[in-house]
């Protein structure tokens, strides 16, 4: 126990997801190339909506929102891990470890409730279309944006102060490719029944109550839809809605896979592997999600394209 009081000072050791065989370093290999191809898709939708203004709108603002959300949930867990694979080291401080927890809980809470959003202008779109200006007004939109980082940025500070707060005094290797605060807190030598409670119900607010809020604007959507007389008008609303129904199922299943399932049903390798399909692998789908679908989105690609190409002639 003599680390217990001085367990700020002394560094965390993170297993990682990969060793150095050749079939993980193929696979490293191929995570970086996600990380590279995930950051350059969704800086290229941030991009095409800054600068197109036919994406001027409440749902492309939000759509930005996302990906600017899922370039730093990315850049908040590959390049730490990528370093650490190449130098041959498993070496993080308490500070970098708090930083991880803030930004990673704090950026998926706020994507949580972003989604939320999303159903929602996608509700107004399709249910009341006549009135789209006045619901969901550029007031409306920029404060439901503002929100979503601000209760993703409270739940992360309190989690990550609460977490480092525990005395470390036995082993300190996480082992995860991340400090994420469920693998941390394996390692407290303290009752961490308190928080881990907390946690559970920090979850239920962050995760729940915008899921609930997803699937009561998807039904109404539906209902809607059934209603159209239009086959054009009912598979334009269906291509629109699946996409986003895409995002959230993938999100949500795995967060909640992590964060709301029984104690005595936590397997440490599987949860790396889960936490890689939402950290690694869905920010990059995103983009890719959005875009293939979307004319919108292709024809403003177009445009862009096409501007370039006078420029350089």
């Amino acid at each position: 126990m003599e680390n217990a009081n001085n367990s700020s000072g002394i560094n965390f050791i993170l297993l990682g997801l990969f060793n150095h065989t050749k079939m993980h370093q193929f696979l490293f290999a191929m995570v970086l190339m996600i990380f590279i191809t995930s950051l350059m898709g969704n800086a290229l939708m941030i991009i095409l909506i800054h600068v197109d203004p036919q994406l001027h709108t409440p749902m492309y603002f939000l759509l930005s929102q996302l990906s600017l959300m899922d370039m730093m949930l990315v850049s908040t867990v590959v390049p730490k891990m990528a370093a650490n694979y190449l130098m041959d080291t498993r070496v993080i401080s308490p500070t970098d470890c708090g930083t991880q927890v803030f930004l990673f809980v704090s950026l998926g809470g706020g994507e949580c409730f972003l989604l939320a959003a999303m159903s929602y202008d996608r509700y107004v779109a399709i249910c009341h279309p006549l009135r789209y200006p006045i619901l969901m007004s550029q007031k409306l939109c920029l404060l439901m944006t503002t929100g979503s980082w601000l209760l993703g940025a409270v739940d992360g500070l309190m989690q990550a102060a609460t977490t480092l707060s525990f005395p470390y005094c036995h082993s300190r290797e996480i082992n995860h490719f991340f400090c994420e605060a469920p693998a941390l807190i394996r390692l407290a030598c303290a009752d961490t029944k308190l928080f881990e409670s907390f946690m559970y119900v920090c979850c239920i607010l962050m995760l729940l109550i915008p899921l609930s809020l997803i699937f009561a604007s998807y039904s109404l959507i539906l209902v809607a839809v059934l209603r159209m007389r239009s086959a054009a008008a009912r598979k334009k609303a269906f291509t629109t809605c699946s996409s986003h129904l895409a995002v959230v199922g993938l999100f949500f299943g795995t967060i909640m896979f992590i964060y709301m399932r029984p104690k005595s049903y936590s397997s440490e390798d599987h949860d790396k592997v889960v936490s890689a399909v939402y950290t690694i692998f869905t920010p990059l789908l995103n983009p890719f999600i959005y875009s293939v679908r979307n004319k919108d989105v292709k024809g403003a690609l177009k445009r862009l394209l096409v501007k370039l190409l006078q420029c350089q002639h």
